[in-house]
């Protein structure tokens, strides 16, 4: 009894003290997230069933318009790249010295057979265009104490029609999420951790995501550098710099 009521008592503490509301929360986690521009190296380690494999690429992005990817290694993904431009998607493949459009429904398809899919790679928009939140509770993660934030979409164009989202109240970036269909079947959930001071905001360099309709031990995303605000040539997001 004790302890339910020291828990009361805290929450109570927390709503006294002037707790910002769901949308102050979301616009905190967007300037930590977003950026008008980030070039980062990553290494994605794909635990399937049997085995695991990692896949190393370099990206550059501006606003949520433009992407490019090049993958890295291992041999068989060396020189594959990925071009974004607004809302349409190319893939250029060494081996097949071709590029190919991915559209419609093969957006949902998965990346490599990570955990992610092209749409999930594809939208970078902020958080706060997309989505309404409303603050549903606090609780603990690793030592980290978080508001628990329901997010609602409030556009039609969005991959999940629902989020369950956990802040840290400290340094203000989501340390755990899970993705909803509109029917509220659990879609995918992610974790994410080692978050750092970088260039004077808060970003977690470690991901792990995990498609829960498919098998095996989900997907773990590490930033190994990144920089934000940088010069990044124009040219990187035409076709032609596909082939190049």
């Amino acid at each position: 009894m004790k302890t339910f009521l020291t828990s009361i008592f805290a929450f109570l503490v927390v709503l006294s003290s002037g707790q910002p509301d769901g949308e102050e929360i979301l616009e905190r986690v967007d300037e930590n997230m977003s950026s008008e521009n980030r070039i980062f190296e990553s290494s994605m380690t794909i635990h399937g069933r049997r085995s695991s494999r990692t896949i190393t690429s370099v990206s550059y992005s501006v606003g949520d318009k433009k992407a490019f990817t090049e993958y890295l290694s291992p041999p068989r993904e060396e020189g594959t790249k990925m071009l974004k431009l607004e809302d349409q998607l190319w893939i250029y493949s060494p081996a097949t010295d071709r590029t190919i459009q991915i559209s419609g429904h093969m957006l949902r398809q998965s990346v490599m057979g990570s955990d992610l899919s092209y749409e999930d790679m594809m939208d970078d928009r902020k958080l706060t265009e997309v989505y309404k939140a409303t603050v549903i509770g606090n609780e603990e993660i690793n030592g980290r104490q978080t508001w628990v934030l329901e997010l609602t979409a409030k556009v039609e164009d969005v991959a999940y029609a629902s989020r369950k989202i956990w802040i840290d109240t400290e340094r203000y970036v989501p340390l755990k999420e899970e993705l909803f269909a509109k029917s509220g079947q659990l879609l995918k959930q992610s974790t994410l951790s080692h978050v750092e001071q970088i260039q004077g905001r808060w970003f977690p360099r470690v991901i792990v995501y995990k498609d829960m309709l498919k098998q095996g031990d989900g997907t773990e995303f590490k930033i190994t550098r990144i920089q934000f605000n940088q010069d990044i040539p124009e040219y990187l997001f035409t076709k032609a710099a596909l082939k190049q």
